[in-house]
């Protein structure tokens, strides 16, 4: 019944329907949950050690016998600048002050690491179905040892442009990521976030540029959206925001209350939270300090200073300094177990591309 079989036949899954890897808010339990309503669930790596990952993927395998998608970020790390940092910390001292904490204390450093030896080795050993990358793909030599491991490759694109050069660097998927959607710009060959096209603009030039099948990703949160893509060449979607207050994410109370309180403008692009540019839902600090800053420090050594304010915040039940990441749909969320979102989502698209027929 889905207009194009590429993606479920390569994935082996019931639905054309990835579950974005969303990392900082959930973990397993909202993967097999994705997974055992039909979707393809993922497992975000980036902010994990090895150990960890292992761990999670484990816990997956005991539940479900369905496929996996494990997502490694693969930008070119930048060493920590103390000076750049210092700055930073300047820029935010007022709010050190207004919650008693102390600037001078020693904080630990942003945990998102480039995927490396340890994580191929990690995806040797566990033989994942899929592996998906943000920011371009890792060395060719690494991307060879994914793909021996016998793993789908999919990496996200953000112009025509970069999809090119991920199929011609051995993405056997490409997600096109319009400027709608949550969380960190997956561009890599392009820094103009001003001139990165909405989906329905994007999808088709990428279908049209690439012969590797295309998922859409960005603003996708109910069965119109998902024909949309279809309608648009695409052969699948990813979606994230959707699944946000799903009671198997690990979004914080006063961050849902938020997400559940969003309008659709609420989100914005921002590069203060973490040093490069992502969407979110505007928080205090992303209204005052940008939210395109200059004084960020690089990716994702903004985010050391902000972890305090973070901790301290959410314990008061603020999300003043909280990564509230999502996209434009971010309204459309619903509260319901990830499951049954998923076959909501399939059920109401497949009705929906029945009737345009």
């Amino acid at each position: 019944m889905w207009p194009d079989r590429r993606l479920l036949d390569l994935f082996k899954t019931e639905f054309p329907i990835v579950l974005a890897p969303m990392a900082g808010v959930m973990d397993q339990e909202l993967a097999i949950a994705a997974a055992q309503g039909g979707a393809l669930g993922s497992l975000p790596c980036a902010m994990i050690t090895a150990e960890k990952a292992r761990e999670q993927i484990s816990i997956v395998r005991q539940r479900v016998s369905t496929p996996l998608n494990l997502n490694f970020f693969c930008h070119a790390p930048v060493a920590a600048d103390p000076a750049r940092e210092a700055g930073w910390k300047a820029r935010l001292a007022s709010y050190y002050k207004e919650l008693s904490l102390d600037p001078a204390t020693p904080v630990t450093a942003a945990n998102r690491a480039p995927f490396d030896e340890a994580m191929c080795a990690l995806v040797e050993e566990m033989k994942p179905q899929v592996v998906s990358f943000h920011f371009g793909l890792p060395d060719a030599a690494l991307v060879k040892r994914v793909k021996a491991a016998g793993a789908i490759v999919m990496s996200s694109a953000t112009i025509v442009k970069e999809a090119i050069w991920l199929e011609e660097h051995g993405a056997d998927v490409i997600i096109a990521q319009g400027a709608e959607a949550g969380g960190h710009r997956g561009m890599f060959l392009t820094e103009n976030i001003a001139q990165q096209p909405g989906i329905f603009a994007l999808v088709p030039q990428v279908v049209d540029a690439v012969k590797v099948p295309v998922i859409a990703a960005g603003g996708i949160a109910d069965g119109r959206g998902i024909a949309a893509a279809f309608a648009l060449g695409a052969a699948g979607v990813q979606i994230g925001t959707a699944y946000l207050r799903c009671p198997e994410s690990k979004v914080s109370a006063p961050a849902r209350v938020a997400l559940a309180q969003a309008s659709d403008d609420a989100t914005v692009i921002t590069n203060v939270m973490t040093g490069r540019p992502a969407r979110g839902v505007a928080n205090r600090v992303m209204r005052e300090v940008g939210p395109i800053s200059p004084d960020a420090p690089d990716f994702p050594h903004a985010a050391t200073a902000l972890g305090p304010l973070k901790a301290a915040a959410e314990k008061l039940g603020k999300v003043d300094f909280t990564n509230l990441w999502a996209g434009q749909a971010v309204r459309m969320g619903r509260e319901m177990p990830a499951a049954e979102l998923t076959r909501a989502l399939a059920g109401a698209a497949l009705a929906r591309l029945s009737s345009l027929a």
